[in-house]
């Protein structure tokens, strides 16, 4: 049999759309190339000469990989990053090259150290998968439609999808097809039978061969694909031969299982009970053995696209990240960089290459691992909270959340009044919360009044937000993730349920505090 390290990505060029097939290298890389050569005088390229940037060189100070986030003392900063001007003999990252044009793939020993990473965490199941930069995920799923997907295409989506994910393909006359999602993240035989049905359904119509998916930590809901379904899913498209786009900014933040504050082993700084800081000395293969493999560690067709960010790790303002995909699709994605965004910043790719090497691969892990930890301490925080002001029962059997919430002091009653179910997020930064409406007076009461009962909900959720507003608590509304579905026509919604999300990622715990101490307000009031 193949093994990884011999394994190669077949042909999958029948996937690419008429724009892709049409693009052309730019002349302008052969200029580029023999510019390199020893001993040459270019007169040919327009760069501006270094001497002309204001910049004279970068000093900044950085977190230790292993810096205790918990700690109540202020952090210190014991590592000093230097970026001079001009190359050294001990530099050779330096500003005249980060402030100057670039190459489209990026630079070369940033890259280097992230085809070190991915074949350590990632694992990928071929050995001929490329590394490309580029300026976030956002840019990058608008890079993967522009290449893969025509006018009108349908594309594959999670039933509650990140809003600017469709914004992007919209425009183009594209369309969402719904798959069903739960607590545990997309449904493999939901998308089987949408798959299979095709025909019957869609008659005449061009199958999807795009899924776009956000596997961890799902934006919005939280599921965490595990990875038997993760296998599901790759077999499924295999057989429909259905490209994968792995959206995943979330995959080092994945949690070990909600332990209610009761039941939860004692920590010195608060932490989770599973591998953390602070609790176990730094052990790699531990730490990425709890990851959920990916997509890519699964692929051995090579019909996988990566999409990974340094945006929930190093910070989103840096603007970078960086596909893992077949050879094929990097040089046509690299292509159409070369006359969109051409590269990411080369200060964000300076700055990040030297603290990266910096900190080594070793060190970037510890890194990872510490950020996992705050982050599960943070989903504690706003899960506990909940608990504190509301009663949480185990849902029954009819509703597919964790927990059932109810008004504080009435869980014990005979007639208990569900507000919302959730569930527990296994990963990310986002709870989803869904708030029954049959047993709302108010609801009922605009359902007698609106033409239909999605207008009546639409209305409820409307007015219920701006209360929340008025409370000076600021909740996500479920309606902006419904998929598109057609022109002005988004996906039809699940009647008498209205959903919001809440981030536990920015807030201190006080804050978080009074926030759902304000919520509860307003859902005790709605519920009078």
């Amino acid at each position: 049999m193949d093994s990884a390290t011999t394994r190669k990505a077949i042909d999958l060029s029948h996937h690419l759309n008429e724009l892709s097939r049409s693009r052309v290298a730019s002349p302008l890389k052969d200029i580029i190339k023999y510019m390199k050569e020893p001993g040459i005088i270019s007169l040919a390229g327009g760069l501006p000469h270094p001497s002309f940037f204001p910049f004279g060189e970068m000093n900044t100070k950085v977190y230790a990989p292993a810096v205790d986030l918990h700690s109540s003392e202020e952090p210190s900063w014991p590592i000093e990053l230097f970026i001079p001007k001009n190359a050294s003999s001990s530099h050779k990252n330096t500003l005249s090259a980060a402030l100057q044009y670039g190459s489209s793939y990026g630079s070369v020993s940033l890259s280097s150290f992230i085809r070190e990473f991915t074949s350590r965490v990632m694992a990928p199941a071929y050995s001929d998968f490329e590394i490309l930069l580029h300026s976030g995920n956002t840019d990058a799923w608008n890079k993967v439609v522009n290449i893969l997907c025509e006018y009108g295409d349908y594309i594959l989506v999670e039933e509650y999808t990140y809003p600017s994910a469709q914004a992007l393909w919209a425009p183009m006359g594209c369309r969402g097809v719904p798959i069903s999602i739960d607590k545990d993240g997309l449904v493999p035989e939901s998308l089987k039978s949408t798959l299979k049905k095709w025909e019957h359904t869609h008659p005449g119509v061009k199958r999807p061969h795009l899924l776009y998916s956000v596997p961890v930590g799902h934006n919005p809901t939280g599921a965490t694909l595990s990875v038997e379904r993760k296998k599901a899913i790759y077999k499924i498209c295999v057989d429909f031969d259905i490209i994968i786009c792995e959206d995943d900014p979330y995959y080092f933040l994945q949690f070990p299982p909600y332990v209610f504050p009761s039941q939860r082993k004692p920590q010195k700084t608060g932490g989770s009970s599973d591998i953390t800081s602070e609790n176990m000395a730094f052990n790699r293969q531990a730490y990425v053995e709890s990851l959920v493999p990916t997509f890519l560690s699964l692929d051995v067709q090579g019909r996988v696209i990566r999409l990974d960010t340094f945006s929930k790790t190093l910070g989103p303002g840096n603007r970078l990240g960086y596909f893992v995909c077949n050879p094929l699709f990097a040089e046509r994605l690299l292509r159409a960089t070369e006359v969109t965004t051409q590269a990411p910043s080369g200060l964000s790719q300076a700055l990040v290459e030297e603290l990266l090497n910096t900190w080594g691969q070793e060190g970037y892990l510890r890194w990872l691992m510490g950020l996992r930890d705050s982050y599960t301490t943070r989903r504690n925080w706003m899960c506990d909270i909940i608990a504190e002001n509301f009663d949480l029962l185990p849902s029954p059997l009819n509703i597919v959340d964790d927990v059932v919430a109810v008004q504080k002091g009435h869980g014990l009653t005979k007639e208990v009044v569900p507000f919302f179910s959730f569930s527990f997020p296994k990963g990310g930064m986002f709870l989803w919360i869904r708030i029954f409406l049959v047993s709302n007076a108010t609801y009922q009461n605009m359902k007698t009044t609106s033409s239909s009962n999605a207008i009546a909900t639409a209305r409820w959720a409307e007015a219920f937000w701006m209360d929340l507003i008025k409370e000076k608590i600021l909740l996500t509304p479920g309606s902006y993730y419904t998929p598109i579905i057609g022109v002005n026509e988004r996906m039809v919604q699940e009647p008498d349920v209205v959903f919001f999300r809440l981030a536990f990622s920015f807030e201190t715990r006080e804050m978080m505090q009074t926030g759902i101490e304000r919520m509860a307000n307003v859902f005790n009031r709605w519920w009078m």
